[in-house]
């Protein structure tokens, strides 16, 4: 029997993946079985919540009495359009990749274990701005444990491979499989499995660094070859300015998000900060980025889209496209 979740279910799922503390998950998993369609297809997964949530409040509690000197705890609230942390094997490009994307001055050295701990850093692209997180090496003896909540909620992964180093392939297929392990798997696509709610598929792109190296692609299809991966690979040259454009923009192409311009009824549009909202979203979800209130009084929009001069008349539920112009009516 077909779950049938219904949408609001699935906002407070992607909610509860996007927490970064347990009290922010125990809120959600709350919200979550409240919503969650109540009939013999949700079984498993109400029991799942179930026990999730009773997980996450024995979490919280050791949180609320564990010694602050214990473990590390690094959260980052979210800017921009979106959020991309980038993982790799040690010497793979990443605070390169930080270095040349954004403003942020990690320190770049020859030397493996260079990036202590996760540094972010704001990528501009056109009229917005991605927030990129670099973060430590992993290797098979070698990971911090706060790197899988930072990947678990971000929106997007970069997978830092080293095109010019015969040991990137293995190194990367370890650096894959110390997710796994972890029910966490580098993916096409972000959401739980449907059959196991603790296994999370994240998005994710393989960035094939210091790209302008003569085996760089070879490289790259030996990866592939020792593990078959489902996400899709660009190469970039850190050296090469539009190597590096063109990766500003499949990075941002890659995190699913649209822009929308809004005006005020009477009043000029406002081109110069346009919300994002995630790809298939909605007038209704374009209001809650707004305000959470909007989002509850908003019953129609007028709407431009890009390009045209024409406008019409959407419901509450019209799916947008990136750089539409929105007038909110309540």
């Amino acid at each position: 029997m077909p779950a049938n979740l219904t949408p609001q279910y699935q906002k407070a799922e992607e909610a509860y993946r996007r927490a970064q503390s347990a009290q922010e998950r125990l809120a959600c998993l709350e919200q979550m079985l409240q919503l969650i369609p109540k009939h013999k297809g949700t079984e498993k997964l109400q029991a799942d919540l179930k026990t999730r949530l009773k997980e996450t409040r024995q979490e919280l509690q050791a949180e609320q009495h564990a010694s602050k000197a214990v473990g590390k705890v690094y959260r980052f609230p979210r800017q921009g359009a979106a959020q991309a942390v980038i993982v790799g094997a040690p010497n793979a490009g990443k605070s390169r990749l930080l270095k040349e994307l954004t403003k942020a001055e990690p320190e770049v050295a020859p030397y493996p274990f260079t990036t202590r701990e996760p540094m972010p850093g704001m990528m501009a692209w056109e009229d917005v701005a991605v927030q990129l997180i670099d973060t430590p090496p992993i290797t098979s003896s070698h990971f911090e444990p706060y790197l899988l909540n930072l990947v678990r909620s971000t929106d997007l992964v970069l997978l830092a491979f080293d095109g010019s180093s015969d040991d990137a392939p293995e190194q990367t297929v370890e650096v894959i499989q110390q997710f796994a392990r972890r029910h966490t798997f580098l993916s096409d696509h972000t959401g739980f499995d449907p059959d196991d709610f603790s296994q999370l598929h994240v998005k994710t792109l393989l960035v094939v660094t210091r790209g302008s190296d003569p085996d760089a692609a070879a490289r790259a299809d030996f990866l592939r070859e020792l593990l078959p991966i489902p996400f899709p690979g660009t190469t970039v040259e850190c050296d090469d300015a539009p190597s590096r454009e063109a990766l500003r923009e499949q990075i941002f192409r890659s995190a699913d998000v649209i822009r929308i311009y809004t005006k005020t009824p009477g009043k000029p549009a406002d081109f110069s900060a346009p919300f994002c909202i995630p790809r298939g979203g909605t007038v209704e979800d374009l209001a809650a980025k707004i305000h959470r209130d909007l989002a509850e009084k908003v019953k129609s929009a007028k709407l431009w889209a890009h390009g045209s001069s024409d406008a019409r008349i959407v419901g509450r539920d019209h799916v947008l496209s990136d750089r539409d112009l929105v007038e909110l009516h309540v």
